[in-house]
């Protein structure tokens, strides 16, 4: 995993950086991003939130409304995006269709007057890299969706740009052939050490593949972290309810000290949290709760756990896990998450039962 970088060793960096498309309204608003070569980073969001036009302004194909973009220690803002020599990969493949495999990847080369013999040598090594070698020859009509999705990557790599950009690259793509990809995608970056800007509103996408995830919202990075800390350790409610799934009881702080607060409950209950960005008594909260990490069974509570009365609405069968609804302090869309062992009760709905959780999985985020 690449750690937080600082600008000293940067490698893309973008520097208070504002998009507005109509001169009022700002899309993207005082952005300040920096990466080292080498990492895989993803821009999260919904529709919207500014991901995709960072990306655009990366490439060259948008203009910064204010602030810098830079390159390597270089500022690119004024640069053509031919002239960046940065790899791009978009959803819709963007392939030509009158020319075979091996034309649309030596179409970058030719543009770049690189010589025949080189040419051929870079397309093959390309092609082999994707596990197309034998499809040079085929119009893109010829290949199915995932075969073009490579033929696409392929020609992102075959000049050897220090920097990829992937705009929802694998959208359009079935589920098992996106899960393929993904991986082959992940090591594919890492094996060639070439650094990855990767756009998705997909969460599994984003924290199966990337060393660190940008959540985007309203214009804004909500948070950059790696994976992990992204999930585990959410710094708003924003960011929580984005990423995963999420409970969510909301509340009133009623007592702050050091690392635990307590937060009264709308129906009444008094429950211990982290606080994370609630400082003050009477603040109004949102408390999150990972699925996974609530506790149906009384005998494996840990010890300090805080328990809650629920009542089973609804058990689904997933193969793998439980999946449980649960009414827990007035809400009926407590979901809990439990994995499938031999000795894992199958709760049924009408059942009251008690919950526990440990106060450290519990944070109290902004309501």
């Amino acid at each position: 995993m690449v750690a937080a970088t600082d600008t000293a060793t940067a490698f893309v960096e973008f520097d208070r950086v504002q998009k507005s498309y109509d001169g009022e309204t700002l899309v993207v608003k005082d952005l300040n991003l920096s990466m080292p070569k080498g990492e895989f980073l993803t821009m999260l969001g919904p529709s919207g939130s500014g991901k995709t036009t960072c990306l655009m302004m990366l490439a060259g194909f948008e203009t910064a409304t204010h602030g810098e973009i830079r390159l390597d220690g270089k500022e690119i803002n004024n640069i053509p995006p031919h002239k960046r020599g940065i790899g791009m990969v978009f959803q819709n493949y963007a392939l030509f269709p009158h020319m075979s495999v091996a034309e649309n990847l030596a179409f970058p080369l030719e543009v770049r007057k690189i010589g025949k013999s080189d040419r051929e040598a870079k397309i093959k090594r390309a092609l082999d890299m994707v596990q197309m070698g034998d499809f040079a020859g085929r119009r893109p009509a010829q290949l199915s969706g995932g075969q073009q999705q490579r033929i696409a990557l392929a020609r992102a790599l075959v000049f050897e740009p220090e920097l990829v950009l992937m705009d929802e690259p694998l959208g359009a793509l079935d589920k098992q052939l996106r899960e393929t990809l993904q991986f082959e995608i992940t090591k594919l970056a890492h094996d060639l050490g070439i650094t990855v800007v990767y756009v998705t509103h997909d969460q599994t996408e984003a924290l199966t593949m990337s060393d660190r995830v940008a959540v985007f919202d309203d214009g804004r990075i909500q948070q950059l972290a790696k994976p992990d800390t992204l999930y585990e350790a959410p710094e708003n409610s924003f960011v929580a309810q984005f990423i995963g799934e999420n409970n969510t009881l909301e509340g009133t702080v009623q007592n702050i000290q050091g690392d635990r607060c307590e937060v009264r409950l709308d129906d009444g209950e008094v429950i211990d949290a982290k606080p994370v960005n609630v400082s003050s008594v009477g603040e109004r909260t949102k408390v999150s709760i990972r699925p996974e990490r609530v506790e149906t069974n009384r005998d494996r509570l840990q010890e300090g756990a805080h328990t809650l009365k629920a009542e089973v609405l609804e058990f689904i069968y997933m193969g793998d896990i439980f999946r449980t609804r649960l009414r827990v302090a007035g809400k009926d869309d407590f979901i809990v998450k439990t994995r499938n062992a031999p000795d894992q009760a199958r709760l049924q709905p009408g059942q009251q039962v008690e919950i526990g959780w440990l106060p450290e999985d519990c944070r109290a985020l902004d309501a």
